[in-house]
């Protein structure tokens, strides 16, 4: 069933992270008590009274101000409230009724839908302070006093909230989606490629690196498919990382790495392969997700008829743990090859997916073995009784056999190649699991 849309919006360090989190029953938003660590929309769903609802984090909305980034934050609000079906206004009971409240509420009323102001901090229990009451001077009908931290008062608001939403009718936003996560390090690109891809601004773009703070989900429909793309804070490696904000920063960004059903992995063809993009894709093969290499900023390169093949060289010399990762040259500036991109994701996603017989499987053991016989070691012969496939995403394999010990690395590699040249597997990684006999 389709999910209703409820933002939460207000102005900066008012609790609106920490709210999410609360409402989402997971440390989703990073919370900081620092004004504009929330940048982009961030997105989660929520259930509640049997109703799912996907709720929108938004950055602080400062109305007044000329701070590229902060303008940024309120488009990017102000496209979560067009978006949205309830608007959650967030306020803070400590600080009062301010100026930029007001501002923030006008911007609400010309949206022309259901608002509910909530009044962060009330943590007192028992009689509501009177303080509470000036936020109805905001002239919106519906005032809700809560504590985001203890979670008081929360319920009555999703009641309301729930009731507003409009009916479900039509499929799950998420059903039949693809998720791919975009990593690669601060910027190589990832956040002009999503707005290149989507045709408007989903995400802030900024030459500063660390913009992108949170991982970010963008739903896009187009004639290939439909997908949920994720726009990841650049990762940078621990040592250089000390603001503790980045640091949960490139957790989240790992953990969607980890959520992902295929990695687009950005590298700057200005800078070309480095050691952090080795470790950035190593993030992605050790996870076991398929995988698209995807070369950014292709137009800035002065070119020649060698140089093309120069840096697929460069990369697969780099990246050499995974040859079986497509390689893309693109430009999310000018968007060249870019309907190339979404055909080869729908492509690695399909082979992460592929199964083969456990019957087809052992005609292959048997042909593959008499080929190039198993190794011996002392005397002992390395024997090979069948092989199962026991999972997807990746294609994982058991192979069963007499002794661990004598099955050598670069047998396991052999067996892998020809799983790859019988049954395709491009784009994704293969786990090979060794089963000794009487193993469980």
């Amino acid at each position: 069933m389709a999910k209703g849309v409820v933002a939460v919006i207000g102005r900066p360090n008012v609790g609106k992270s920490t709210l999410f989190n609360r409402l989402t029953g997971a440390r989703t938003a990073i919370v900081e008590d620092t004004p504009g660590v929330t940048r982009d929309r961030l997105y989660r769903d929520v259930e509640w009274n049997g109703r799912t609802f996907r709720l929108i984090d938004t950055g602080g909305i400062e109305p007044q101000t000329d701070s590229p980034l902060l303008v940024q934050m309120r488009d990017q609000a102000e496209i979560a409230v067009r978006h949205a079906d309830v608007l959650v206004f967030l306020c803070d009971l400590k600080s009062g009724l301010t100026d930029a409240d007001r501002d923030i509420a006008t911007m609400l009323r010309k949206a022309h839908k259901p608002v509910l102001v909530a009044v962060n901090k009330v943590d007192s229990v028992g009689e509501t302070p009177a303080e509470f009451y000036e936020f109805y001077a905001l002239g919106f009908e519906e005032v809700f006093p809560l504590s985001s931290l203890s979670g008081t008062g929360t319920g009555d608001l999703l009641d309301r909230v729930v009731e507003l939403l409009p009916p479900e009718d039509g499929p799950s936003a998420d059903e039949g989606r693809i998720r791919v996560a975009v990593i690669g390090k601060p910027n190589a690109g990832k956040s002009s490629l999503i707005n290149r891809i989507c045709g408007e601004d989903r995400v802030i773009v900024s030459d500063m690196a660390g913009t992108t703070r949170d991982a970010v989900d963008t739903y896009v429909d187009n004639p290939f498919g439909r997908y949920v793309l994720v726009d990841t804070a650049g990762i940078r490696r621990s040592a250089r990382i000390e603001d503790r904000v980045e640091k949960y920063s490139v957790l989240r960004a790992n953990m969607a790495v980890e959520n992902s059903d295929v990695c687009l992995i950005l590298i700057d063809a200005n800078e070309g392969i480095t050691s952090q993009d080795e470790h950035i894709a190593g993030l992605a093969h050790n996870a076991g997700k398929a995988s698209v290499i995807v070369v950014n900023k292709w137009d800035l390169i002065e070119k020649d008829n060698k140089t093309h093949d120069a840096f697929v060289r460069s990369v697969r010399t780099a990246l050499a743990y995974m040859p079986y990762a497509p390689i893309l040259f693109v430009s999310a500036k000018t968007g060249q090859r870019l309907d190339k991109l979404f055909p080869l994701v729908n492509d690695v996603y399909r082979e992460s997916c592929k199964r083969i017989t456990t019957g087809v499987l052992n005609d292959f053991l048997t042909d593959i073995t008499d080929r190039v016989q198993p190794p011996t070691d002392k005397g002992r012969r390395l024997k090979l009784y069948y092989m199962t496939q026991t999972g997807t995403n990746p294609p994982t394999f058991a192979c069963f056999c007499n002794s661990a010990d004598l099955f050598h690395y670069s047998y396991q590699r052999y067996i892998e190649n020809c799983l790859r040249d019988t049954f395709g597997f491009d784009g994704t990684p293969i786990r090979l699991i060794i089963k000794q006999k009487g193993d469980e």
